[in-house]
């Protein structure tokens, strides 16, 4: 019922006019978001990279509605791929982009142009991209813009999530060499059809796709805040004897930093998803969606403002 709630609000503009214009909200934003600007992205980068941890980074600007506002999306992109290679961050940060905000919605060949275009200011900055996965009307189109892309170039990650009962199809289509997976658990709301409904249904198919992807010659990036997951994560990658340069955790900014620290210590990848931009909104509540948890550190958060 609370995840309902969280991502019916999450969809509301009244509401997220709202709380981009109220300080409070921005100040318990910058637990989970690294700012408005790409520099405060670079900023923060920076800091988690010299805590020896990995970042992905996200560009949360304005609902895309048209080519216009697609193209600016790519340009923030391919500018700031540019800076991170300036500031010696790449390859330990990649950028993740939603093929939504490059035009998807308008038109597949525009998101694919504007997609190739990050995947090319990638390459030239020695990083790489990952294609974020939404709600699953997108993932066909998705899927098929990611294998176009990786024709060349080859490492541009996927987005699986467990929660769609496809999903462990799809795991076995693309655990291959050199294929880079991000498995999560889902935050969209989707009809039963298509997708488990409870949480144990959901970590039960998390973990048959992770047993596909660690058994496969890909690279799997294991996303969740989970610590049986995550345990279960150490197991699979000690069973199938993959050395920590083979696969990664990743893990939210603001939420479990002291997990992040332990696993980054204990030798593994922790890459940290890492969101900056104006609309932020949206993003908080799904990740309130994903885990109403976070709910104690927001309540933490407002009274030490007060």
């Amino acid at each position: 019922m609370l995840r309902s709630v969280f991502l019916a609000a999450a969809g509301s503009a009244r509401l997220g006019r709202l709380a981009v214009a109220a300080p409070i909200s921005k100040s318990i934003a910058a637990r989970f978001v690294a700012g408005d600007e790409a520099d405060d992205a670079v900023r923060t980068s920076r800091r988690l990279a010299d805590d020896g941890l990995a970042v992905t980074l996200e560009f949360l600007g304005a609902p895309t509605g048209s080519a216009e506002q697609a193209a600016a999306t790519r340009d923030e992109y391919v500018s700031l791929l540019s800076r991170l290679a300036g500031a010696g961050l790449t390859p330990t940060a990649e950028v993740s982009v939603k093929l939504s905000a490059l035009g998807q919605r308008i038109d597949d060949r525009l998101a694919f142009e504007h997609a190739r275009a990050v995947c090319a200011a990638a390459a030239a900055a020695g990083t790489t991209v990952t294609l974020d996965a939404e709600d699953h009307g997108t993932t066909d189109s998705t899927l098929e813009i990611l294998a176009d892309l990786r024709k060349d170039f080859p490492d541009t990650g996927a987005v699986l999530q467990a929660y769609l009962r496809r999903t462990e199809g799809d795991c076995r289509e693309l655990a291959t060499a050199g294929s880079r997976v991000r498995l999560c658990k889902g935050a969209y709301p989707e009809p039963e059809s298509v997708a488990y409904q409870s949480a144990l249904d959901v970590d039960k198919s998390f973990v048959r796709c992770l047993n596909i992807l660690m058994s496969g010659e890909g690279y799997p990036m294991i996303a969740t805040h989970d610590p049986r997951l995550i345990a279960i994560g150490e197991d699979r990658a000690r069973w199938f004897d993959r050395s920590a340069a083979e696969f990664e955790f990743q893990m939210l900014y603001g939420v479990c930093p002291e997990e992040q620290a332990r696993l980054a210590a204990g030798g593994s990848t922790v890459r940290v998803y890492l969101p900056y931009g104006p609309q932020w909104y949206g993003y908080l509540l799904r990740r309130l969606a994903e885990r109403p948890a976070n709910l104690a550190l927001l309540g933490k958060t407002l009274t030490a403002k007060r």
